[in-house]
């Protein structure tokens, strides 16, 4: 980027072109805006943080950016897990945090038209006003940005059955490395002009452009919730419950996996009580007497794979309270130490195998690891936690880190199902992807963004 290193004409230039209250140069409130939720990833020193309030700022501040070969680094709510959101040293934080308005809620077509500062908790009580749901639901949703979660494609608890942020994103309006405005996209059901500009921002994680507003497709609103529970005597057994879960044709609006570390956390801080080397939670939110079967043919799989207990809600709030153990789990682990926050997704059929390996990683290592994963569709978190301060350990969950993209690349898995690349991941994407691949995703960035000025050394 810009050789004297000089952050002088960058905030002369920005002073000129923006109003005041959005450009921030003061270091204690920009030191809240280096970081994403990754720690362990590097991040710099911006010059500035921008938060614009209008598109037009936006294209303002990334056109002088591009003149002045200045990194530009886009920011939701900062939740991530790779230091995507990261700042660079003598670049800019644009921070999209106040663009968070709702433009159209349409019932009728069934999609939002929103900034990329709304939260998705926000989305979804804006939506159930209608009648309607937006699915995707990653564990930060009542803080975590729509922006964000379009630009690493997050996913969440219900992937398994209704799929991830991309399959939601029917249009999106952005500013590219030079500061043009485009859009891109449809929002008709069907269309199939053109190439999928709109679907290369999605997961792109700021590198093409700075997302400003997105058109998202909603569902109708289901009010029907089921709960099974069951408790397994090892982690193969319960790899092995999901399997056959599979394998049965069911598929649950959410099935998650905790293993024994997680709940020790969890009953550390709340005393849940007995401990099992895994539980498995199944949602089901199938409609009447076709919900009640469902709930029952996986309850049946969970015993029949060696469930050592079980159990199903009986009503709404019972099958909340039994699914709010799920949402307990991070925070849980957290309390422990510094987490180094792993994310991979293998084939539902190694599921067993991997979560086995898993547990050996940990061993070998003298790491403690605490899995949570998406079971239903394979996406694991193994959670790598060390004891503040304890750098030697610190060394040993890096390591553990790698064996396990590693582990997930044996098993026909990918090194990242829903966190993304950003800093923590670029050298196994590069594992992942042949040397072709990698070329032809830098020269779609080139046409994007000519100077490369947008979010260097995340992902791309």
């Amino acid at each position: 980027m810009r050789p004297d290193g000089d952050d002088t004409t960058t905030i002369d230039t920005l002073r000129r072109l923006l109003p005041a209250d959005i450009l921030v140069t003061d270091p204690n409130i920009m030191a809240g805006y280096r970081t994403d939720r990754a720690p362990w990833a590097a991040a710099g020193r911006p010059a500035a943080v921008v938060r614009p309030r209008h598109t037009s700022q936006v294209q303002a501040t990334v056109r002088a950016c591009h003149d002045l070969l200045v990194p530009v680094v886009t920011r939701g709510a900062g939740t991530g897990l790779t230091g995507a959101a990261n700042a660079v040293d003598g670049g800019i934080v644009l921070s999209t945090e106040h663009l968070d308005g709702i433009v159209e809620i349409n019932a009728t077509e069934r999609y939002a038209v929103v900034g990329p500062g709304l939260t998705s908790d926000a989305l979804r009580d804006e939506a159930a006003r209608h009648r309607l749901w937006y699915p995707p639901d990653p564990a930060s949703a009542e803080w975590s940005t729509i922006g964000g979660n379009v630009a690493t494609n997050a996913g969440g608890l219900c992937c398994a059955k209704y799929g991830v942020t991309r399959d939601y994103v029917m249009a999106l309006e952005f500013v590219d490395g030079r500061g043009r405005l485009h859009r891109a996209g449809r929002r008709t059901a069907k269309g199939v002009v053109g190439l999928d500009i709109a679907g290369l921002l999605v997961g792109s994680e700021g590198a093409l452009g700075v997302i400003t507003e997105a058109t998202l497709r909603l569902r109708p609103l289901s009010t029907q919730a089921r709960t099974v529970v069951a408790g397994f005597p090892s982690l193969r057994s319960a790899g092995c419950a999901v399997a056959a879960v599979r394998a049965a044709g069911l598929t649950p609006a959410a099935l998650e996996l905790l293993d024994h570390a997680t709940l020790r956390a969890i009953d550390t801080w709340h005393r849940t009580g007995d401990l099992d080397a895994a539980v498995l939670i199944a949602r089901i939110d199938t409609s009447a007497a076709a919900g009640e079967a469902e709930a029952a043919a996986v309850l049946a799989r969970f015993d029949a794979a060696g469930a050592t207990w079980s159990t199903r809600s009986s009503d709404p709030r019972e099958a909340e309270e039994l699914f709010g153990i799920r949402r307990l789990a991070y925070p849980s682990v957290e309390r422990l130490g510094d987490v180094l926050t792993e994310d991979i997704c293998v084939p539902v059929s190694t599921l067993a195998d991997v979560l086995e390996a898993v547990r050996l990683v940990a061993e070998r290592r003298e790491v403690t690891i605490a899995t949570i994963a998406h079971a239903g569709d394979g996406n694991l978190h193994p959670l790598i936690v060390t004891e503040r301060g304890d750098h030697a350990a610190a060394d040993r969950a890096r390591a553990a880190f790698d064996e396990l993209i590693d582990l997930a690349l044996a098993h026909g898995g990918t090194i990242s199902g829903e966190h993304g690349v950003g800093r923590l991941k670029r050298g196994g994407m590069r594992r992942e992807l042949t040397p072709e691949v990698v070329a032809l995703q830098e020269q779609i960035k080139s046409v994007f963004d000519p100077r490369g000025i947008l979010n260097p050394g995340a992902m791309l």
